[in-house]
């Protein structure tokens, strides 16, 4: 028959004088043991805990307390699962070992950790990681060690991620940190970093940042910079900081670059430079202070002190003269 435990057992309670805070810690199981020399209460087969809008679920558990006789941190073992219930938001933590800190409400979850959040009943986010940390009070998390997120139409691979949500448990932004990849559809950027905002739908890339977009015909449209920013809603694109595009036989280069979609395909078409650029064509290379390349159909416009330069004029045999003249 399971018992059921408030504050890990009323008479260990009062006999080491501790005091209930502002939450109650729930503990079922169908057995219990406390181990005076390890200053741990273990709870064996079944266990279900519960503790403010935090559930968890195991086959065993303890809870040791701290050097002040408070009860500290319960730990659960053998793949436990946790959940967290919040208006139509649901999160559940899954993991071989699951640290839950009655003190600080800080969740830790260690090997093979997956994190769920549910709208209703579909996953909305998925996180997969060697270690995760969920601050259940500013619903703060942080995963590290072969992180990867799936959030709607967009996947992640970083070394570390620290997601915040809000009060219901809405994502408000998301960092990546560390060989951070994102692929969206048949887009795909890689940065030391990347930030995306929630509230703005503006996705950051800093740090060695390269974009690679598959074009309609197959062909890819490549893109490197310092930094890169895509704001998902208007589905456009800027870089800046020594950006250099490559399509097709289009090499180009300039400080800055704003990048609009076809209307019909919603791939981008329309690259504006902004300072002083150059895009080469084979042996011809054009310099001006503006420029605007379109991809379909392929063209550019160069304006504002444009210079051309073609490189390797001749074949270079003897009978061709030293260089270029009138023939006199």
């Amino acid at each position: 028959m399971k018992k059921k435990i408030l504050i890990a057992l009323t008479l260990l309670i009062a006999a080491a004088g501790l005091v209930v805070q502002a939450s109650d810690l729930v503990i079922e199981s169908k057995t219990q043991s406390y181990a005076e020399n390890e200053n741990k209460i273990k709870f064996d087969g079944d266990v279900k805990v519960s503790i403010d809008d935090l559930k968890v679920v195991g086959e065993s558990a303890d809870v040791n307390m701290d050097e002040n006789q408070q009860l500290d941190t319960a730990t659960f073992y053998d793949k436990p699962y946790a959940y967290e219930i919040k208006k139509n938001k649901k999160r559940e933590v899954k993991a071989n070992i699951l640290k839950v800190s009655l003190i600080t409400k800080i969740v830790r979850a260690e090997g093979d950790t997956q994190s769920v959040v549910f709208d209703g009943k579909t996953p909305i986010v998925v996180i997969n990681s060697d270690v995760q940390e969920y601050n259940t009070k500013t619903g703060v998390m942080t995963a590290t060690g072969m992180v990867t997120i799936k959030y709607k139409e967009i996947e992640t691979f970083s070394d570390k991620a620290i997601i915040k949500t809000d009060k219901n448990g809405d994502l408000k932004d998301l960092e990546l940190i560390g060989n951070g990849r994102v692929k969206r559809e048949t887009n795909e950027s890689f940065a030391d970093k990347f930030y995306y905002n929630e509230a703005t739908k503006i996705l950051t890339a800093t740090g060695n940042t390269t974009s690679n977009v598959l074009m309609e015909d197959g062909t890819k449209l490549v893109l490197k910079s310092n930094i890169q920013e895509y704001v998902q809603d208007k589905n456009t694109f800027s870089a800046s900081g020594n950006v250099r595009v490559w399509y097709k036989d289009y090499y180009a280069v300039g400080p800055k670059i704003n990048v609009y979609p076809d209307k019909t395909t919603n791939k981008p078409n329309d690259i504006y430079f902004v300072g002083r650029s150059s895009i080469t064509q084979g042996v011809r290379t054009i310099y001006a202070d503006k420029m605007k390349m379109m991809l379909n159909p392929k063209d550019f416009k160069a304006e504002g002190n444009t210079r051309t330069v073609i490189r390797n004029i001749g074949n270079g045999s003897e009978d061709q003269g030293d260089g270029v003249g009138l023939g006199l």
